[in-house]
Order: C-alpha cells, then sequence, then structure tokens
C-alpha cells in the first residue's frame, strides 16, 4: 500500500527568522520517478533518514554513474533546477534556511555556495551535523526529530554570533526585495540603499550568490509559484492570469517563461508532475 506523508514544524522560533520552514517527508510504496527540486529565494538543507539524496544538474547525470550522493544536502541559491532520484521509499526533513543566515548557521556567506548546485553536509559543518543526523535516524517521532534539529541550529546560531556579520546595505537590500516581492528596479534598490548599482551588485553577488535582478526575479517566482501550490491543495485550477498579475508579470506568457526557466517545463506540465506531492501537503517550503 502507498502513503505519502508530509509534517511541518517551527524549528526555527527563536532564531529570528534564519530558519523559514521545516517540513519531514516520508513515502512509502510511491513509484520511483525523477523530480524537479526547484530553485527559490531560500537555501536548502536535507537530512536523509533512508539512503543518500541521489541528484544531478540533468536528468541523465541523476541516473548515472557521475550522480551527486549525500545523506546531508546543502544548497545554495540557484538558477536552475536540480533532478533528484526518488526511490520508492524515502525519509528525511529539509529545511529553508534564510541565504543571509548562511554566515551564522552554516560558518560561510551563501555566496560561498553558488559554484556547485549541491553540496555535502559534512564538507560545511563538519563531523557534528554527521552525528545529528544518526541521532534523527534513531528518533521515531518528527516531534523528537524536529527538537533535535531546533537544539543543534540554536547551538550553530550560538556558535556563530561573532562571526563576519551581513554587510548593512546586502540586508536592506534582500528587506527590500522581499517587501516588493521582487518588484522594482535595480536602480531604484541601489538608490535606497545608497550604493552605484553596480557597486550593490557587486557586495550582494558575493554575500548571496545572486545579482539582485536575479534575486527579485527568484522572489517574484516563489510568490507566483506559492499561488498555484495553494490552489492545488485547495481543490481549485490555478487562474495563471491572475496569479501573474498579482505577482507582478507583465502578463500570464511572461509567467510561463520564468516557469519554465526554473523549472524546466511549463506550469501545467510542473502541476501534473507534482500534483501528488501538492496534495499531499508539499512544496509550499517556503511558508510556515
Amino acid at each position: 500500500m502507498s502513503s505519502q506523508k508530509f509534517v511541518r514544524a517551527g524549528v526555527g522560533r527563536g532564531l529570528g527568522g534564519m530558519v523559514v520552514s521545516a517540513v519531514g517527508y516520508r513515502s512509502q510504496g510511491i513509484p520511483p520517478r525523477l523530480h524537479r527540486g526547484l530553485p527559490s529565494p531560500y537555501l536548502t538543507l536535507i537530512f536523509s533518514l533512508d539512503g543518500p539524496v541521489v541528484g544531478g544538474v540533468t536528468p541523465e547525470q541523476a541516473r548515472g554513474p557521475g550522480a551527486s550522493r549525500e545523506e546531508i544536502v546543502v544548497g545554495g541559491l540557484h538558477q536552475r533546477p536540480a533532478y533528484i532520484v526518488q526511490p520508492g521509499c524515502e525519509a528525511g526533513v529539509q529545511l529553508a534556511v534564510h541565504p543571509l543566515a548562511a554566515r551564522t548557521l552554516l560558518g560561510l556567506p551563501a555566496g560561498a555556495l553558488a559554484s556547485d548546485l549541491v553540496t555535502s553536509g559534512t564538507d560545511v559543518l563538519g563531523k557534528r551535523v554527521a552525528e545529528v543526523r544518526e541521532r534523527l535516524c534513531e528518533q521515531r517521532s518528527w516531534a523528537d526529530r524536529f527538537a533535535t534539529l531546533g537544539g543543534y541550529l540554536r547551538e550553530q546560531a550560538a556558535a556563530g554570533e561573532g562571526g563576519t556579520p551581513v554587510r548593512s546595505e546586502v540586508a536592506e537590500a534582500w528587506a527590500w526585495l522581499a517587501r516588493h516581492r521582487g518588484a522594482g528596479t535595480l536602480n531604484g534598490l541601489a538608490e535606497h540603499v545608497a550604493l552605484s548599482p553596480r557597486r550593490l551588485t557587486s557586495v550582494f553577488r558575493a554575500e548571496t550568490g545572486l545579482s539582485p535582478k536575479q534575486a527579485a526575479r527568484l522572489t517574484r517566482f516563489q510568490h507566483a509559484r506559492n499561488a498555484v501550490v495553494r490552489a492545488v491543495a485547495a481543490g481549485r485550477a490555478p487562474d495563471l492570469a491572475r496569479v501573474a498579475a498579482d505577482c507582478g508579470y507583465y502578463d500570464h506568457s511572461h509567467l510561463v517563461r520564468d516557469f519554465r526557466q526554473y523549472t524546466g517545463v511549463s506550469p501545467t506540465a510542473w502541476l501534473a508532475e507534482e500534483c501528488r506531492n501538492i496534495q499531499a501537503g508539499g512544496h509550499l517550503y517556503g511558508e510556515e
């Protein structure tokens, strides 16, 4: 008998917005398939509890000998989907981490993760994180797992408090993009933080791995994707033209172009692939 379950918890409480969401997942008896891990304006931290996460930058790499195989995955901000081979049975916890929290929680800026789609969690966080994963595997309740993760993240935050802070201009630029949901111009943003567009782009990319324009576009796409997911989860056919208008796209075709870049397929094709996950409670990883 097949089953699929997603469990959400507020492990980010007490961390000042550094962890945006935490989702536990488990599936059994599901036909194996290739899953698209979509770009988002958050870093990804995955603890697999049932074998490694197997993936690649293309479907062929994900299914071939060159696939990455990591039990703990750290993913930076990226502009294309990651392809993940999903077995019939899997379990794990996926966290969405604010990119400006990377220095505190991960010990490096998010920009340092930009060169690779997937990075080994132990390479970034050391042996301690492997011990945390082992404990998560031993625990049998989601409540215990989330409590363990929350404790570990608070330890990381306390240890990282004395590190190099994020430049105030970059922090304010990110907050401005979030408030405007990816709308606005680079010149307007640069004027707001009192830097030239070129200087802002340089320091912003160094910190996050994206230019302000790329971050704005990704933020807007995240809001559009979440609107589509909420409609499907509520049993409604999403009105893409309305979503496009509400999320600041020029028109419906503009939204479709972004969907094709970030997912590799049209909105309709992506929804057909992910309908089961959405209905089971997945995909709103950026919202608690």
